[in-house]
């Protein structure tokens, strides 16, 4: 199964090979010992702490292979390939609220990329997949779990 080229930052591709790295260097080894302690309370079928340690262990894993799989296929877009003629991951686009007469400010992220602030939004929810493609000017109709949204783009930049 072939799987979809992903794009990303340098920034947002480092946090995800710094989150591998924790996971398999320091994370793994901290669930190992619980799984080790766990096993010296006795019955492993009556063990709840074994059992929540194995499953910490599952959802590790998982995740690790999830990383694993997406830094497989990743295309790194550097800021100087990035065109700010219209909307694309890596840009930061300024946008009217026309409803609410408000302006906002957002990088518009892959939506693998690991953005914990507000200020970020993934390529993929509903406002960045509007935006994407769009020039300063247009005016984008965005269908939002809140509700329809008339957004504006008034600059995109870097």
């Amino acid at each position: 199964m072939a799987s979809e080229q992903l794009l990303m930052t340098q920034e947002g591709y480092d946090a995800l090979k710094t989150e591998l790295n924790e996971l398999k260097s320091v994370t793994r080894g901290e669930i190992s010992e619980k799984i080790r302690v766990a096993r010296g309370f006795g019955d492993l079928s009556e063990n709840s702490e074994y059992d929540e340690a194995k499953n910490e262990q599952a959802v590790v894993e998982a995740r690790i292979k999830k990383l694993e799989d997406q830094l497989k296929n990743v295309k790194i877009i550097a800021k100087d390939q990035i065109s700010t003629d219209t909307v694309a991951v890596g840009c930061r686009v300024k946008i009217l609220d026309l409803e609410f007469d408000e302006e906002m400010e957002y990088v518009i992220a892959s939506s693998v990329e690991s953005h914990n602030d507000l200020n970020s939004i993934s390529d993929e929810s509903p406002v960045g997949k509007g935006l994407m493609g769009h020039k300063v000017g247009d005016i984008v109709e965005v269908q939002a779990p809140a509700g329809s949204l008339k957004l504006k783009i008034l600059e995109i930049g870097l």
